[in-house]
């Protein structure tokens, strides 16, 4: 009868032993799902966002991400100045602009 108990042991231990590297296959896949579908397109999404502000010139019609509309008058670094209405102006920060509406090609660049 301890010939059983013993046998029985050994076994349970070895196949154990063996799954070290196993256990980490399911973190894996999980790390590759989440790259794959919320890191990879957010990155995405982020560049985009920087190439538009880089693209930003005088004349564009613009949402901030308040949600005013308005035509840029100038640009420094890190401000964007809007004009919202006839002679009303207001800076925004160059971050805060959501969308360029529409390009007018009319209007002289910087």
């Amino acid at each position: 009868m301890d010939f059983l108990a013993h046998a029985m042991g050994t076994g349970g231990a070895g196949g154990a032993g063996g799954g070290g590297f196993g256990a980490f296959i399911p973190l894996i896949l999980m790390f590759a799902i989440f790259y794959f579908l919320l890191i990879r397109p957010q990155q995405k999404k982020a560049k985009q966002h920087k190439q538009m502000l880089a693209s930003v010139r005088r004349g564009d019609k613009v949402v901030s991400s308040g949600g005013l509309h308005g035509v840029v008058t100038g640009i420094s670094d890190d401000v964007v100045t809007v004009e919202i209405a006839p002679k009303v102006r207001v800076k925004i920060s160059r971050g805060s602009v959501a969308g360029i509406l529409r390009r007018d090609e009319t209007t002289t660049q910087e």
